[in-house]
């Protein structure tokens, strides 16, 4: 789904139209917890978005990417105060997104795969024009360490047992 399709602000989509690997749907779902631990931070939620982060990919690989993703909730939560996140206990969440977390990880998506055009575009809609440097040196730091290329699978762990 191309960036300019995405144009109705304040709608949701239906995320296996939007055709995000199982990765970036992982980078979402902790991304939630961090906004919502912003706006309810009583919540403590960003406890939940770590443990979510180490169970899918293990703690080697889940707690950098949970704390890469709380450097970019923040940089973006501080240009965007109106950022519009789905609630990471809503059941339907798991199958929809907002507007502007569609956006996010659009841009996420270009970045991983060195898009830079789409990238760029997906940057200028997410800011609303402000082209933010923190927001695109977190986005950026999200698509250098965990690219598409990237093992993103924790191993089992397997003993011998005798």
């Amino acid at each position: 789904m191309r960036l300019h399709s995405l144009s109705a602000e304040g709608a949701e989509f239906d995320l296996e139209h939007l055709g995000f690997d199982d990765c970036e749907h992982g980078l979402l779902a902790v991304a939630r917890y961090f906004f919502l631990a912003r706006s309810s931070p009583q919540k403590q939620s960003w406890q939940v978005a770590f443990s979510v982060s180490a169970e899918r990919w293990g703690p080697d690989i889940g707690l950098p990417i949970a704390f890469a993703m709380s450097k970019l909730v923040r940089s973006v939560s501080d240009v965007r105060t109106d950022f519009v996140s789905r609630d990471p206990f809503d059941d339907d969440a798991r199958r929809r997104a907002s507007f502007d977390e569609a956006v996010m990880m659009r841009m996420l998506h270009h970045m991983r795969r060195d898009q830079t055009a789409d990238a760029r575009d997906a940057v200028e809609v997410l800011t609303r024009g402000l082209m933010d440097p923190l927001v695109i040196r977190a986005g950026l730091a999200v698509a250098a360490r965990f690219g598409c290329c990237a093992p993103m699978r924790r191993r089992p762990e397997l003993r011998v047992v005798s």
